[in-house]
């Protein structure tokens, strides 16, 4: 049960610090170690990478919404889609949301591991054929789905388009013109729904392993990213 306390972390990195209390507290290790085997609400299956409050404040489900992001330099909006869509998919669904970028992207690695204080490292590579990306990336399922401390985005500046399956495993996408990734969510029964809450607006839980921050390093490599 101390491997199970020791990938317990808050969503504090999220920017809910003002959160006082948590649902875990009281609990014992028999109910924590319960509660994090649960894999599936509904129809919607969750990785090992993340888990909702034990009070379930938010209910994982399958959606997605409309929202933006401001740039705080200018102040411009950029249109955001965020999505959350069932294990048995969500691979599959974040290569096919790949495609609207072209065939050449530039791709970001976001880690955590062995980060203090919920820091995080963005590790940066230009220029890299998708078909080559998505082969490199499919030799790494195990750390793209389970993995709570890891993220890939991959964009193409020119356009300019991103996607995100972040460590929460849910997808976010950037740009002025989403038409493309909508009918791709379509196309995989993820549909619309603007007032659905995701499990980072809430306290949850991320999941690692020691063995998947050497598949990080790993990927890294292959990838031709350095620190």
């Amino acid at each position: 049960m101390g491997f199970l306390k020791n990938f317990i972390k808050s969503n504090y990195r999220d920017g809910n610090a003002s959160q006082v209390s948590s649902s875990f507290e009281s609990l014992t290790d028999e109910q924590i170690e319960t509660h994090l085997n649960i894999e599936k609400y509904g129809n919607f299956m969750l990785t090992s990478a993340i888990r909702p409050s034990y009070d379930l404040q938010v209910v994982p489900k399958t959606g997605y919404r409309h929202d933006h992001f401001v740039d705080n330099e200018n102040g411009i909006k950029i249109p955001v889609l965020m999505a959350s869509a069932s294990r048995e998919v969500l691979l599959d669904l974040f290569f096919d949301l790949m495609d609207p970028l072209g065939e050449t992207v530039d791709v970001v690695l976001e880690t955590s591991h062995g980060e203090k204080n919920n820091d995080h490292q963005d590790l940066y590579r230009e220029h890299i054929d998708l078909p080559i990306l998505k082969s490199t990336l499919y030799d790494y399922e195990d750390i793209l789905l389970e993995d709570g401390c890891m993220g890939i985005a991959v964009l193409n500046p020119k356009m300019p388009l991103e996607i995100q399956l972040d460590e929460h495993k849910l997808l976010v996408m950037y740009g002025d013109d989403l038409s493309k990734f909508e009918r791709i969510l379509f196309d995989y029964a993820v549909d619309c729904d603007n007032d659905m809450k995701f499990i980072t607006e809430a306290e949850h839980v991320h999941s690692s392993r020691e063995e998947y921050a050497d598949q990080f390093q790993q990927l890294q490599y292959r990838l031709g990213i350095e620190d």
